[in-house]
């Protein structure tokens, strides 16, 4: 794919390499923004954003919902996909050909051929909310990148590599930022840190991380 083709304006998003098979796109979603949000609405009035439980039985700190032909969630039965929102019962909201577009050009901008995300998992964060050190490893196809973008207050990115304890590196990001991340890295650990109070001209107190992936 010829990514010059998927940008109209004379400067187009520029893709940086952060780690081997990482890359950062600042402000890649940033004119996109203000309509991922609108959608957002309409995603979260058919599958609201709740706080679940983990296996352990804590409370995530971020709340969560999703969309595509999946979803993922976590309960005391541990972490899962599902064809169904279990707070629902109704199957999650379709993912949107804008949502779906972003992730595509994203990928493509970062040098990866190809994603067909069958879901987007929605965080929404607080103040005070964190991601702690995981890794993306619930999904059956782990050949596609990972696409995350943020939306709303900033917020420190970790990534590590293979093993919980190997050396982190903390990306700052920012409204409209995204970040890619496939191949050998596809399973590295990485999280976010405690999110610090501010008010965003869009979203407010909070910040939305959208991540596309392949699940299944």
């Amino acid at each position: 794919m010829n990514t010059a083709d998927l940008f109209a304006d004379a400067n187009p998003p520029q893709c940086e390499q952060i780690l081997p098979d990482v890359f950062l796109l600042r402000s890649f979603a940033l004119e996109a923004a203000p309509q991922l949000l609108k959608t957002l609405e309409v995603i979260s009035a058919q599958s609201p954003f709740r706080k679940m439980l983990t296996p352990g039985g804590f409370s995530m700190s971020a709340a969560i919902t999703n969309c595509g032909d999946v979803g993922w969630h976590s309960d005391r039965q541990g972490y899962r996909y599902s064809e169904i929102d279990p707070q629902t019962q109704n199957a999650w909201p379709a993912m949107p050909a804008s949502f779906e577009k972003l992730a595509k050009n994203a990928a493509a901008l970062a040098g990866f051929e190809a994603l067909n995300a069958d879901v987007c998992l929605i965080n929404r964060y607080e103040v005070g909310a964190k991601m702690g050190l995981h890794q993306d490893r619930d999904e059956k196809d782990f050949s596609q990148p990972i696409v995350s973008v943020s939306l709303g207050l900033p917020i420190v990115f970790q990534f590590g590599g293979p093993k919980r304890n190997d050396p982190v590196q903390r990306i700052p990001l920012h409204h409209g930022d995204v970040i890619v991340w496939g191949r050998a890295a596809r399973r590295y650990y990485h999280g976010v840190l405690t999110l610090k109070p501010g008010q965003h001209p869009l979203t407010g107190p909070y910040r939305y991380n959208l991540t596309f992936r392949r699940a299944r």
